[in-house]
């Protein structure tokens, strides 16, 4: 995994959680919603690239 697809993916993952968080100290349901649904996706994408890594690692880096 690119050191970008890191930092974006880690990016929205604490957006979410500020939005999350936010929506709580005031008491916005759709806010806090919101920022779960952002955790969520970026957590997906995280663990998508993982897999990558993984088959790399088995595979050998010329597998993409």
């Amino acid at each position: 995994m690119g050191l970008g697809d890191k930092i974006s993916n880690k990016a929205e993952e604490l957006g979410g959680k500020a939005k999350e968080a936010f929506g709580d100290a005031t008491d916005n349901e759709r806010l806090q919603a919101e920022g779960q649904a952002d955790q969520a996706k970026a957590n997906t994408k995280q663990a998508g690239e993982n897999v990558k890594d993984a088959a790399k690692n088995v595979f050998g880096d010329d597998k993409k």
